[in-house]
């Protein structure tokens, strides 16, 4: 079985907040930990609660800003984040950086997703029937308003076409399936 833990994706930032005496500090530390235990639960009322009513996402790839803007495109982005197969992963935080207005961190990230998502987002893998593990570089930079809501994140990415790791069937992980089976998906391959 694939070792793989979600909860990396806030342990960090607990740790980090936890040793943090800054009042407002603490409190931009926590609206990002609620942001990424949300995301881990795929939660989208919990995800959107962390944010300003009209957010503005700016995911930099490739020169280019991909990411969602207002309140409905957010909203969308995260559905389809959730329904779309690709949202089981660990963040891990090698690095969190914290002052009044901003939240950065950067670390490696691992995605388990088919190979049909994989493809469709540039990894060269062979099987799109296959499960892969997909790995890339993240740094977030994270702004916030008065209240200490999120308004948006400004994200940079750095991957690997040949970063993957194919995974049996009997080596995927319980919160894989289970997220395969919430989502309807038709090809869950069966763990014993």
């Amino acid at each position: 079985m694939l070792d793989f833990d979600q909860s990396v994706v806030w342990r960090e930032l607990e740790a980090r907040r936890d040793r943090t005496d800054n009042t407002r500090h603490r409190q931009l530390l926590q609206v990002v930990i609620d942001h990424g235990r949300a995301e881990v639960n795929r939660d989208l009322d919990g995800l959107m609660a962390t944010l300003v009513a009209e957010p503005d996402y700016h995911f930099w790839i490739g020169g280019k800003d991909l990411g969602p803007k207002g309140y409905a495109g957010v909203r969308s982005y995260y559905e389809s984040f959730v329904l779309g197969g690709g949202a089981v992963f660990e963040s891990l935080k090698e690095r969190i950086v914290v002052d009044d207005d901003t939240i950065s961190h950067e670390g490696p990230i691992r995605n388990l997703v088919s190979g049909a998502i994989a493809t469709a987002r540039g990894y060269s893998v062979p099987d799109p029937t296959g499960h892969y593990l997909v790995s890339f570089r993240n740094v977030v930079f994270w702004s916030f308003d008065d209240a200490g809501l999120a308004l948006g994140e400004d994200s940079y990415t750095a991957m690997n076409p040949g970063d993957w790791e194919r995974v049996a069937d009997e080596d995927l992980p319980q919160c894989y399936l289970d997220y395969l089976a919430e989502i309807g998906k038709v090809d869950v391959p069966a763990n014993g």
